[in-house]
């Protein structure tokens, strides 16, 4: 069964960085999609970025275009995300999400999600 173990969460200033990483554990056979989501009190949860297909494109939400990087190690199934210039309008719990195929079949999920909080 596939799961997605998240990790590098917390507390920064204005203006910091912080890394995210998402590693993907089980026999994964291909990963369609893999990328992040955040969810802040009282809003809806978005795509922040996200990688496509094998070595695909990359998309990001337009309020983090030239701030975030997503990038990703085929080898060991892990999305990161190197979050620079971080604002206190980033706040929220970052959840990663990941569709692909594997020994079950096709599999869909989300990680447990981890807290970044942007505050001075």
């Amino acid at each position: 069964q596939v799961r997605l173990v998240e990790s590098g969460g917390g507390l920064v200033q204005p203006g910091g960085s912080l890394r995210l990483s998402c590693a993907a554990s089980g026999t994964i056979y291909s990963i369609y999609f893999m990328g992040w989501y955040r969810q802040a009190p009282g809003k809806e949860r978005e795509l922040v970025a996200a990688v496509i297909n094998n070595g695909g494109g990359t998309n990001y939400a337009d309020s983090v275009e030239g701030r975030f990087t997503i990038s990703r190690d085929d080898a060991k199934n892990t999305v990161y995300l190197q979050m620079n210039s971080l604002k206190p309008e980033d706040t929220a719990v970052y959840y990663c999400y990941s569709r692909g195929f594997g020994v079950m079949g096709t599999y869909d999920k989300w990680g447990q999600g981890t807290q970044v909080t942007v505050s001075s």
